[in-house]
């Protein structure tokens, strides 16, 4: 904050608050301040700042007071009552499980077990303007390995780190840093891989909407650790916002000299390019990743070669993801002491993580490995809504395994995780309560895996396509127990014979979901389901927010008209259910 300004009002400007009208919200501020006369008060963007569904959120710095669920009507009072007279407006507050209205975000139940180290500068600062990423110590590591630092000594750092890859693998980021570092090549290349793609998962996206630059700064230390002098983030083009937000950034840090020829005067040079993906799955594969950007078809290969061998175009290449990299340049000012210092042995640091589904509290968090998922769920989260049992929580997005309340005490670990035959993955966590269908729910992941599958190998190209068809069948009512073991052997063979982990992987939550609740499957090959959820059209408003929210589009009707659910499509998830305003929709 400038010496002149007394008072910020930040508006959080990522993808789910500006869809809620955040932009307006943001003008009506800035209008209102040049008609009151009021110039020592600055109202500007920020990215999220986590609490996701309690957006779109203000947050007025220094005073942290926190304001949820803002609307462009209510711009004027927050200025009239909170900036001029200093009195925080107490319905727009933040209201706790327990009636009492918090202002404060530190005295939130949701942020008290959270450590923001990737999601620092989130919700801080304005992400198009670099000069606020430099006043919270931006490009200053990039200084200092540039400055003070060889390149084998900054792998070193990474490597004492413990940090790893945080795009599902886990693999030692110093240890990839450095076989690309030893790979003899004329040219190296850096690579960011952003194609995010599990259902629900937006920690990436997040992440290069409120910071781009962390993620900038780290590749230029990466390319300078490893020998590469060019970088590469590859970008789903659905992600809009974080694309025009890189390469502001980009332009930016080129203009500052912190990208491009002789950066810092070292003799060192590094430029970054932006390649749109199409939204292909599989091409958050590494491989995949690099073949699509060479203008190939998006298939993986087998492995060795590794890419920090032969990657991009046959030079040697590093991929790690976006919230990897959002952690170097801290652990390059702090040590890597400090970050060894967080979270357990085996998994240093902390993990961001979409939380979602039945829970209180949707949003973004970032917590300190070894956290359990009952503190995640039930301390951050809130717990499940109406005050239902939680039957699982599924972790690790398409790829993961369910995690039953049995397990909820588990540290949330690479190893803890494995113990339980489950997975990180990149971040997703879905909470299910005592409604859901899980023999649904693993259909529903099965229909995405087996509709993102490149086609490269059998297992994973015919395989998922037959599984997908038994479980519609055994959903239908026109399976047996046969089919139910048929299932289990098709399932574990898809995933013993595929290629590449897309198709290791897609069996993973229909496993799992037998090996917790066969019971469900059970009951479907003996006939004895009812599932899904029913409206009473005598009820219905026709306010569309059930079909707006279904996941899988099964619901059907016009504004103000009475609507339908689709039960051959409801995978009796309880969406609607939970959003209904009018208490409508019912179970069957």
């Amino acid at each position: 904050m400038t010496s002149n300004i007394r008072q910020q009002i930040l508006v959080c400007q990522d993808t789910g608050c500006t869809s809620a009208r955040s932009i307006e919200i943001l003008d009506e501020f800035q209008v209102g301040l040049k008609k009151r006369f009021i110039s020592d008060v600055e109202a500007k963007r920020t990215g999220c700042l986590g609490f996701c569904g309690q957006g779109p959120i203000v947050k007025v710095y220094p005073d942290n007071v926190f304001y949820v669920k803002v609307q462009p009507e209510d711009v004027e009072e927050i200025l009239d009552e909170h900036i001029m007279h200093g009195r925080p407006v107490k319905r727009l507050l933040y209201k706790s499980n327990a009636g009492g209205y918090i202002p404060d975000q530190d005295d939130m139940n949701f942020y008290k077990k959270q450590m923001r180290i990737v999601l620092k500068n989130c919700g801080l600062i304005d992400p198009e303007n670099i000069d606020e990423y430099i006043a919270q110590d931006g490009y200053q590591a990039l200084a200092k390995v540039l400055e003070s630092m060889t390149p084998e000594e900054v792998v070193q750092v990474i490597k004492d780190s413990g940090l790893r890859g945080r795009g599902g693998g886990g693999f030692p980021t110093g240890i990839k840093w450095e076989n690309t570092a030893k790979s003899k090549s004329k040219e190296k290349f850096i690579f960011c891989n952003a194609d995010e793609g599990d259902p629900g998962a937006f920690m990436d996206r997040s992440i290069l909407e409120g910071n781009p630059h962390s993620v900038l700064e780290a590749m230029a230390i990466g390319g300078y650790a490893t020998g590469a002098n060019h970088g590469k983030i590859y970008i789903r083009a659905e992600y809009p916002l974080a694309i025009n937000r890189l390469k502001r950034a980009i332009s930016q840090a080129e203009k500052y000299g912190f990208i491009g020829k002789n950066i810092f005067n070292s003799g060192f040079d590094f430029d970054i390019q932006i390649r749109l993906g199409a939204g292909a799955f599989v091409c958050g594969e590494e491989t995949a990743l690099i073949h699509s950007v060479e203008g190939k078809r998006g298939e993986p290969t087998r492995k060795p070669p590794f890419p920090s061998v032969s990657g991009y175009l046959g030079y040697p290449t590093t991929v790690n993801n976006v919230e990897t990299y959002a952690n170097i340049p801290q652990i390059i000012l702090k040590g890597a002491k400090w970050f060894n210092s967080i979270g357990t042995e085996s998994s240093s640091g902390t993990k961001v993580f979409a939380l979602a589904g039945n829970v209180n509290n949707v949003g973004l968090v970032e917590v300190p490995m070894g956290i359990t998922i009952r503190e995640i769920v039930y301390d951050i989260g809130g717990g499940i809504p109406d005050d239902k049992e939680l039957k699982a929580v599924q972790i690790g997005g398409p790829s993961g395994a369910m995690i039953t309340k049995e397990n909820l005490d588990t540290p949330i670990d690479y190893e803890n995780l494995k113990k339980i035959n489950a997975m990180m993955g990149s971040g997703g966590l879905i909470v299910m309560d005592e409604d859901n269908d899980m023999v649904g729910i693993a259909k529903f992941y099965l229909e995405f895996t087996q509709d993102e599958s490149c086609g490269k190998c059998t297992p994973c190209r015919i395989g998922t396509k037959r599984l997908l068809e038994m479980l519609t069948k055994l959903m239908d009512q026109k399976g047996s127990i046969d089919l139910v073991q048929k299932i289990k052997v098709l399932s574990q063979t898809i995933k013993d014979t595929a290629a590449c982990g897309l198709g290791q992987t897609a069996p993973n939550p229909v496993l799992s979901t037998l090996e917790f609740f066969e019971d469900e499957y059970v009951n479907y090959a003996n006939h004895l389901v009812k599932k899904g959820y029913i409206i009473d059209p005598d009820k219905c408003i026709g306010c569309t927010k059930c079909a707006r929210f279904c996941p899988v589009n099964c619901i059907s009707g016009s504004i103000k008209k009475p609507h339908s659910i689709n039960l051959d499509k409801c995978i009796a998830c309880g969406t609607c259910y939970h959003n209904c305003p009018v208490n409508a929709i019912s179970k069957l």
